[in-house]
C-alpha cells in the first residue's frame, strides 16, 4: 500500500471557548483578558500556546491547554462584566484534527470548497469539509481544523479516506 498523502491525528488537551460580545466595545477588554491581541477578520493569533480567532463580527474563539480554562474563562466573564456578552465552554461539542505532511493541502482541497492558497500563515477560514462545518488555519507542517464533536468520528475517517492516493477524490 502507497503512503499516505498526509497524516491525520486528533489534538487532545485543549480547551475551546466562544466569545460572543460587540468587538468595538470590548475588544480591548477580551484582549487583555486572554493574553492576545483581537484578530482581524478571517485571521488568527498566537502566541504559541493559546489562540484566538475571528469567527464573525461579534464572535470569537479562544483556545487555550485545558488546565488553563478555568482561569481565561474567569478572566475573561470578570473583563467582561457589564457588557452584553457570553463566553461560553465549548470544549466538549468541538473536535481539533490535524492534518500534516507534504500532502495536507491535497487532502483538505479534496474535500473543501475553499481556496487554500488565500488562507495565509496567520488566515482562519470557515468552510465544509465533505458537508460538515469546520474552521482550517494553517499550523506548521499542514493544517488545523475544528468540527463539530458530535461529527468528530466522521470527518476524522473523510480526512484519513482523502489521505490515501488513489482514493478517486478529486480537489474541488
Amino acid at each position: 500500500m502507497a503512503e499516505a498523502l498526509a497524516r491525520v491525528s486528533r489534538v487532545g488537551g485543549m480547551g475551546m471557548v466562544t466569545i460572543r460580545a460587540d468587538l468595538d466595545r470590548a475588544g480591548d477588554a477580551i484582549a487583555e483578558a486572554a493574553g492576545l491581541a483581537i484578530p482581524a477578520r478571517t485571521r488568527i493569533v498566537t502566541d504559541g500556546r493559546r489562540c484566538l480567532g475571528w469567527m464573525s463580527p461579534d464572535e470569537l474563539l479562544l483556545i487555550v491547554p485545558l488546565p488553563d480554562l478555568p482561569e481565561a474563562i474567569a478572566a475573561l466573564e470578570q473583563a467582561l462584566t457589564g457588557e452584553h456578552a457570553l463566553v461560553v465552554d465549548v470544549s466538549d461539542a468541538r473536535v481539533m484534527l490535524d492534518v500534516t505532511g507534504a500532502g495536507a493541502g491535497e487532502v483538505i482541497a479534496k474535500l473543501c470548497p475553499a481556496d487554500l492558497d488565500a488562507i495565509g500563515a496567520d488566515g482562519l477560514r470557515r468552510t465544509r469539509a465533505a458537508q460538515t462545518a469546520v474552521a482550517i488555519w494553517r499550523i506548521a507542517d499542514g493544517f488545523r481544523l475544528i468540527g463539530f464533536r458530535s461529527t468528530a468520528d466522521y470527518l476524522t475517517l473523510i480526512l484519513r479516506n482523502a489521505a490515501i492516493p488513489g482514493s478517486g477524490l478529486e480537489p474541488r
